[in-house]
């Protein structure tokens, strides 16, 4: 379980969290929205410990994650992990290396492990016949079935997604938001979703919370958010259509 208690972090004179709280239960989908620049990614920052709060805590499984260091820190970093917006490959590398690379850094696996786990993951994410071919040939929708197989391979408890859909087309990232609820639905994983995208984010949810000005503005679910008179809520949500939802396709 991830428990976020009273979180505070700004940037000078920008309060981008001002006090927030959340649970996320195992198993879980929480879909954090918002407007672009609202502080989405810098919570999945904080969640990892890339970047430190001001006040606050950070609580993994019971572990504050302030008070740790070394090989503990580590421990739970692994734990997690996480979906970049541009899916982060390295261009110098084939696929398959690109999806080993962890397992071979982690030097827990044998060579031929790690090319069946890396074989296994591709082929989860419908990517079987690109091992040997390298990012600069694949779509954008690729890379980022490749960044999903990724982290697959390394067995995550946690998976965050920053911004899961951005720069795709409508149909691709209804693609790629179907392909991460099988993945949540097959590995019984624990996921934060950022994103901006209305209808992957009501697709992905089992529970949504709106940023809005550095707070939480809304907690629920998403039926909740749909009905909610909130003028947040509302401001947020005021181009959405009812035939975008990915669970009408």
């Amino acid at each position: 379980m991830i428990e976020i208690k009273n979180l505070h972090k700004a940037f000078g004179d920008l309060i981008v969290l001002n006090g927030v709280n959340l649970q996320v239960l195992q198993g879980q989908s929480v879909v954090v929205m918002g407007k672009s620049g609202t502080g989405k990614s810098v919570l999945l920052k904080l969640i990892t410990r890339l970047l430190y709060p001001d006040s606050g805590q950070i609580l993994i499984d019971g572990d504050d994650l302030s008070s740790l260091r070394g090989k503990a820190l580590d421990n739970t970093r692994l734990k997690f992990g996480m979906l970049f917006q541009s899916a982060a490959l390295f261009d110098s590398l084939n696929i398959c290396d690109n999806v080993g690379i962890g397992l071979r850094a982690y030097n827990r696996y044998t060579e031929s492990e790690i090319d069946k786990i890396t074989g296994d993951s591709l082929d989860r994410v419908g990517l079987a016949d690109v091992g040997q071919k390298f990012p600069a040939q694949l779509s954008g929708g690729m890379r980022k079935r490749v960044g999903l197989a990724r982290v697959v391979a390394m067995r995550p408890k946690y998976i965050l997604y920053d911004e899961p859909t951005t720069g795709l087309d409508p149909v691709t990232s209804a693609q790629i938001a179907k392909l991460i609820k099988e993945m949540q639905n097959d590995l019984k994983v624990t996921s934060i979703i950022v994103t901006h995208d209305i209808p992957t984010g009501f697709f992905l949810a089992d529970q949504i919370v709106l940023l809005d000005q550095g707070n939480f503005s809304f907690t629920g679910s998403v039926k909740g958010m749909k009905n909610s008179s909130l003028e947040s809520v509302q401001d947020f949500i005021s181009g959405y259509k009812e035939e975008a939802d990915l669970n009408r396709r």
